[in-house]
């Protein structure tokens, strides 16, 4: 049986040898596709990676980062698109504008809030001291402004014939049925002795002047004017000899122990501060000293015209002495700042330096690795110091650039500037124009663009014409405007546009606040100013109607205020030339920069 299976096993082997001989002998044999065969018909032009189109290679592979072996894409093929809004950079450019990166995590977002304000008295303990009945000031016991005075200590004598004879009445009543008699008064006279007693209250005197009267000498015709609260004399109005009538003013009173700081917040700010917050206040008076206090009321109203909120921090005021003078250690009215320092608990973040026109439609670009990175929008909650808190268009964990994005947006806006231009070749058709306000367009600004960048530049112009006239008050007055003249001017403009960069600068820099004296002032100009003179040249550029604007710089500006850079420039809508940074003293220093 294993034998016939043998020979079985031989007979099929031999068949099938022969058979395979057989055909190698009439069939010629089928082409092989090698490379170089197919080289002569289409040509690979580069393999890419289908989930990451941005990752690319001359040579077959896998990708960089999912590990996928890559596709070829033959010339004439159009490849993977990697997306809208997607900008892929070699090394050499990465490494070229010095990209960098950084996560985005929960963490503390913290914030320090400058406030600048006066510091006054407190309001609830200021009293106006004035004549109860009409009569003669025939002594002054405080004759000057600023002296402490206690409660209950005299301020001058006295006369009034009218209050002398109500003070005799009542010792007369008085002493008809003295404390000590035996026999207590009857129920008539008892509410003689109390009519007495209110009307010399109501005629100023105190419950301890009333009861002094029974000693006091007949022969003396004044009365003591007391103080009627601790404080410090503010005001006197009046002078030895000097017959007053009964409302007239006298003196003038205020409690200086505790002061009140009090200052604008602006809409913005108000999500950060509330009542019970620290606030460190300095002031110019008081060099390289900090006043502690607390935020003590918020004032619900809003003005209407700056669109703030004022704020009231209650400051304790010791009494100090120098040269044995008493004084309190803050003044009164004096100009300070307040800073409030708020740390919220943790949120997602991200870094301020990687978003990019945070008003309007903020974006930010999204490290995807090889790189690629994507633009990616934002909808963002509040402003940190050095963080955003990100409420939608970022996941943790994820990468995003801080340095180097400013570039990148730039390029992304040329590769949507060149798609919108280039034409369509799959339907044979040109791309259409680009329209106005989308990137790359070159037509005119609309008319509410140019009236809402008319108005900004005029409001630019007279600050300016302000700090060349130095005229603190116009500057001030001019500086509050900002806070309604900004909004109007982003309204206008798309925040998707080649403009979105500048107008965040300026949004950031516009908004000014009235400033204590000439140098603050012009400190706080300078990068408003810097940024207003880059949109006024874009401007130019833009639409022929702001051909007539022009630009300054002056070439010595570094001791125009603390912290100043040598030069700086400035807008005027018309000539001659007034430099805003030096006023007076070098007002025409300086030259026009032409377009």
């Amino acid at each position: 049986m294993k034998t016939i299976h043998f020979i079985l096993i031989a007979l099929v082997t031999a068949a099938a040898g022969a058979g395979g001989w057989f055909a190698s002998r009439h069939w010629p044999a089928s082409p092989t596709h090698d490379a170089s065969t197919t080289n002569t018909t289409r040509k690979i032009a580069y393999y890419q990676s289908s989930m990451h189109p941005w990752i690319k290679s001359d040579k077959p592979g896998r990708c960089t980062i999912c590990g996928m072996a890559l596709s070829p894409v033959y010339e004439g093929e159009k490849g993977f698109e990697a997306g809208e809004g997607v900008v892929s950079l070699s090394s050499n450019t990465i490494q070229v504008i010095n990209v960098r990166t950084d996560e985005v995590k929960r963490r503390p977002l913290q914030r320090s809030l400058r406030f600048a304000g006066t510091i006054d008295d407190n309001d609830a303990r200021h009293r106006i001291v004035s004549a109860y009945i009409d009569g003669r000031i025939d002594s002054l016991s405080v004759n000057y402004v600023g002296a402490e005075v206690v409660a209950g200590s005299p301020l001058a004598g006295f006369y009034s014939p009218m209050l002398l004879a109500a003070e005799r009445e009542y010792v007369t009543l008085a002493k008809q049925h003295p404390p000590t008699t035996a026999s207590p008064p009857t129920g008539e006279h008892h509410r003689l002795v109390d009519a007495a007693a209110a009307r010399l209250k109501r005629y100023g005197l105190s419950d301890e002047q009333i009861a002094a009267l029974a000693k006091k000498d007949p022969n003396d015709i004044q009365t003591s004017l007391l103080a009627p609260v601790t404080g410090t004399v503010v005001a006197r109005f009046v002078y030895e000899g000097q017959y007053v009538k009964e409302g007239e003013k006298l003196f003038e009173i205020a409690d200086f122990s505790t002061m009140w700081f009090l200052f604008d917040a602006y809409e913005r700010d108000l999500a950060w501060i509330k009542p019970g917050q620290k606030v460190e206040v300095t002031t110019p008076a008081a060099p390289g000293q900090t006043f502690a206090g607390v935020i003590a009321f918020i004032d619900p109203n809003i003005k209407e015209m700056t669109r703030s909120a004022k704020v009231r921090v209650e400051l304790p005021n010791p009494l100090i002495e120098t040269n044995k003078v008493r004084r309190r250690e803050l003044y009164h009215r004096l100009y300070a700042d307040g800073l409030v320092q708020v740390e919220i608990p943790e949120v997602l973040a991200v870094a301020r330096t990687a978003v990019l026109s945070p008003g309007a439609a903020p974006v930010v670009y999204v490290d995807k690795g090889g790189g690629a990175y994507e633009q990616r929008k934002l909808r963002l909650g509040r402003t940190g110091d050095d963080d955003y808190e990100v409420l939608g268009g970022l996941a943790e964990g994820e990468r995003v650039v801080t340095q180097g994005n400013m570039l990148i947006d730039a390029q992304a806006q040329l590769n949507a500037s060149a798609n919108q231009e280039a034409p369509d070749h799959s339907h044979g058709a040109p791309a259409p124009p680009a329209t106005t306000g989308q990137p790359g367009a070159l037509s005119p600004l609309t008319e509410t663009q140019q009236g809402a960048a008319l108005e900004f530049l005029k409001l630019a112009d007279a600050l300016t014409a302000s700090l060349a006239a130095d005229n603190l008050e116009e500057f001030n007055s001019q500086a509050l405007k900002t806070h309604t003249a900004l909004p109007a001017l982003l309204a206008a403009f798309t925040a998707d546009g080649p403009w979105r960069t500048l107008l965040a600068k300026i949004e950031e820099s516009g908004h000014l606040a009235p400033a204590a004296d000439l140098k603050a002032a012009r400190k706080a100009f300078h990068p408003m100013s810097q940024t207003v003179v880059d949109l006024a040249k874009w401007l130019r550029k833009k639409d022929a109607s702001f051909n007539g604007v022009k630009v300054f710089r002056c070439p010595m500006t570094k001791d125009a205020f603390p912290g100043a850079p040598r030069t700086a420039e400035w807008l005027q809508l018309a000539a001659p030339i007034r430099n805003p940074y030096f006023g007076a003293e070098m007002l025409d220093c300086g030259s026009e920069v032409k377009p």
